[in-house]
């Protein structure tokens, strides 16, 4: 088997553990004598799934009791317009912090249903930073306070979560959820698509606290109102229950990993390896500052595009795929989530080092 080294943004590159058990059950899910793509969410074998998903999410993560756990479709990008609408429930007013593409797109869709403040932008230096934030730049009757703690495009991190005080903090946690340890009492909300660091695309994880629930406004549709999920264990209708069955299998890896205490160490490994290697580069240069640097996407160019393009050709024909860069950053672009070997980052800096060899 000649499988590529995926450097992908998402959808991305999955445990190979993963995909060979999900392979090994494909056609006879452990003597139900059917795929689970082919069985009823309703019964007793798929609610084992669900549920067993859930429980591994929750140690994993160490959700507290008084946090829902939830499977909804639509990606991250419905999330934009869930938020505003089940959170919107006082003064309808929220505060934004400008980091990037998707925290525009969220700004936007927030917009529709209320009053959004951007407290912070780092937009002046093409989101190549992530803006020192401090608490009185909060809105004291802020609904919530929004964040994305890590820019997939950009390649920037959250290292300090803001201080918001009583105001719940709401993160999109998309491309770097499971990659680093948090604490999550200090959020009220966390979203993330799974294609990233959690399994395929279809799926997206929420994690809210109870008390954030069930304050959907009038206008909210039934499918975007996190009460009907959380009442109905997110099977208000028949969920995405392929991706579903994949992540849980994403987070049994994990736990047999070590859980995300191991894997964060071994995430900063991995991105020093790269980081080190551009820091000492004569052709290849980071376009993030430093300490705002991301674990999992890192973005970097030569300052020539032709010599970019060339570099992205010859490091596909070499097995290293997915390398090109997001058109408003441009150059390249080395997505390492969680399911990329060390040897996968190994063998990138030793091929830069031989095409600028070849090229300087």
């Amino acid at each position: 088997m000649n499988r590529a080294i995926n450097f992908s943004a998402g959808p991305a590159v999955l445990p190979l553990e993963v995909l060979k058990k999900a392979q090994e059950e494909m056609i006879d899910y452990r003597g139900t004598g059917m795929s689970v793509m082919e069985m009823s969410h309703r019964s007793k074998e798929y609610e084992a799934i669900i549920g067993g998903a859930e429980q591994s999410l929750r140690k994993l993560m160490s959700i507290p009791a008084n946090y829902k756990v939830l499977f909804v479709q639509g990606g991250a990008s419905q999330q934009f317009a869930m938020v505003p609408l089940n959170l919107f429930s006082a003064a309808k007013k929220a505060d934004y912090v400008l980091t990037g593409a998707w925290a525009k797109k969220a700004i936007s869709e927030g917009k529709k249903f209320g009053t959004v403040k951007v407290v912070a932008s780092s937009e002046d230096k093409n989101f190549s930073y992530i803006p020192k934030l401090t608490p009185e730049m909060f809105s004291a009757d802020a609904d919530y306070v929004h964040i994305t703690t890590n820019n997939t495009i950009y390649g920037t991190l959250f290292y300090e979560l803001p201080n918001t005080g009583k105001i719940p903090l709401v993160a999109d946690m998309s491309s770097n959820i499971l990659s680093q340890e948090y604490d999550i009492s200090k959020f009220g909300l966390i979203y993330a698509g799974a294609q990233k660091n959690a399994g395929p695309a279809g799926v997206t994880i929420v994690i809210v606290r109870e008390d954030l629930i069930g304050h959907a406004l009038p206008i909210t549709p039934t499918m975007m109102d996190y009460k009907v999920y959380a009442d109905e264990g997110s099977m208000y209708n028949t969920p995405p229950c392929y991706s579903i069955y994949i992540a849980g299998l994403v987070f049994e890896w994990l736990l047999a990993k070590g859980g995300i205490a191991a894997m964060e160490k071994e995430n900063k490994q991995k991105a020093a390896l790269l980081y080190d290697f551009l820091d000492q580069s004569k052709m290849f240069k980071g376009t993030v500052e430093k300490i705002s640097r991301s674990l999992m996407n890192i973005p970097f160019v030569t300052g020539n595009e032709e010599l970019d393009n060339k570099f992205i050709s010859e490091a596909s024909k070499k097995g290293l795929k997915q390398l090109k860069g997001h058109r408003s950053v441009g150059g390249m672009r080395a997505s390492i989530y969680n399911a990329m070997p060390r040897e996968g980052v190994e063998t990138l800096v030793a091929f830069m080092k031989e095409f600028e060899k070849a090229n300087g």
